[in-house]
């Protein structure tokens, strides 16, 4: 290639997401496929979000609201915090670019967990900014004590994935505390709570109300977990005025559609439909410990939709295999471990027999 790109660019790849349904039934020539790979929510979406939905699409030949005014005032009012304490983005894969390219310059670098969710380092690397991985420990969690030892006085962003995506652990608000008075005021924390709805532990932090106490703390939401409308691209973060100002600067205009931001609008009134699903996560998370616990694989306990494990073998042969049966998982993420994403009671059963068949 005779164009030149970004140098910082060099050998990185593109994401890689879980194989879409309609590739593997053309792949097979299967006609039922069960994705359990991308944490997407098993039961869809609020009724109330296809009738909003619906609605806007009426107006397709109107730009957006850029600023996105009803779903800021809704979220601000949901949350307790204010509405130019928000910046909202094509799902947090948006915002977290938008976060990357507007704190980070060379010279450098970011604290994050290892394993955890990759676009963090990706957009690290995209602005040629050193990734400094701490391991999580042996019950699958952030290190925080070792994270804060990593920062120094280069870095920007201390990423903290909560729970943490692929382990599904977390940490509770009792360490997030000490963490947060003792990194440095420049460092910003980042807490990316994209499974937060799934979350049953009672000390989980209540981190909305720390974008008050500390001007370093974001906090990180999206629509495409629990609220099921991956499709649409929803997602947010909060965090101090100043900061989501100069965030506001570096986002696109008109960068979440009307139908999006409508039925965000819709899915964030239904709450019920929320605690539904956290319900019926909780059993599909029983189905799969019962199994694991059962053959005496080694796992993580989640406080998500998915659940991570060691299968003590080579995952891509097993990836295929449940691929041949019509179930797509996810593996790849650290060897012999694969990600299940929980799946509603017979979707589970149905990926647990063939994940036993296979083995």
């Amino acid at each position: 290639m005779t164009i030149k790109v970004k140098a910082s660019l060099g050998e990185l790849q593109a994401y890689k997401p879980g194989k879409p349904i309609e590739e593997v039934q053309q792949e097979l020539g299967l006609e039922t496929i069960t994705k359990l790979a991308s944490n997407e929510n098993p039961f869809g979406c609020s009724a109330q979000v296809k009738v909003a939905a619906t609605k806007a699409l009426n107006e397709t030949a109107l730009y957006p609201d850029g600023y996105a005014a009803e779903l800021r005032s809704e979220l601000a009012a949901f949350y307790a915090v204010k509405p130019h304490q928000l910046v909202i983005g094509a799902g947090l894969d948006e915002v977290i670019q938008i976060v990357s390219r507007t704190l980070l310059v060379a010279g450098d670098n970011i604290v994050q967990a290892t394993p955890t969710f990759s676009q963090y380092a990706l957009h690290a690397n995209i602005e040629g900014v050193t990734v400094k991985e701490v391991p999580v420990n042996e019950a699958g969690e952030h290190d925080l004590d070792a994270m804060l030892a990593a920062v120094d006085a280069n870095t920007k962003i201390l990423w903290l994935c909560n729970p943490n995506n692929p382990t599904g652990t977390y940490f509770n608000a009792m360490a997030l505390d000490r963490l947060l008075t003792a990194v440095p005021a420049e460092v910003l924390v980042i807490l990316d709570e994209a499974y937060a709805e799934y979350v049953v532990a009672d000390d989980f932090p209540d981190s909305m109300p720390l974008i008050e106490r500390f001007d370093n703390v974001m906090v990180m939401r999206t629509f495409s977990k629990a609220y099921g409308i991956a499709a649409l691209r929803i997602g947010f973060a909060a965090c101090s005025a100043a900061v989501c100002a100069k965030l506001n600067i570096v986002r696109l205009p008109f960068n979440t559609s009307r139908v999006a931001q409508a039925a965000a609008v819709a899915a964030l009134a239904d709450q019920k439909f929320i605690a539904d699903c956290q319900t019926a996560n909780r059993a599909g998370l029983a189905q799969w410990v019962n199994y694991l616990e059962a053959k005496g694989f080694a796992y993580y306990p989640s406080q998500a939709n998915f659940i991570f494990f060691k299968i003590g073998q080579a995952t891509a042969p097993v990836f295929d295999a449940l691929l041949a049966k019509g179930f797509i998982v996810r593996a790849g993420l650290r060897p012999e471990w694969l990600r299940v994403t929980i799946g509603s009671e017979s979707e589970n059963a149905g990926c647990i027999a063939a994940l036993e068949a296979v083995l």
